[in-house]
């Protein structure tokens, strides 16, 4: 399991570069719909973000760097 989380870990580290990556991109646009873009890229940024800290808590309990419940 730990391996499993492990690797989900640095794929959500990957997705979340490249999502902060498209974001700066669709800075340098100037389209009509770069504002929306912006937006919808700044929630899934916030989205993976949520994700990668939930599996980053996984991997910190099943470490034994804390403990869950009594």
């Amino acid at each position: 399991m730990q391996t499993f989380l492990s690797i989900a870990f640095y794929v959500g580290i990957a997705a979340l570069v490249i999502v902060l990556f498209l974001g700066i991109a669709n800075l340098a646009r100037t389209d009509d719909n770069q504002a929306s873009r912006s937006n919808k890229l700044m929630r899934l940024r916030i989205f993976v973000q949520a994700i990668v800290i939930a599996i980053l808590v996984a991997l910190g309990a099943l470490a034994g760097a804390f403990k869950i419940g009594f």
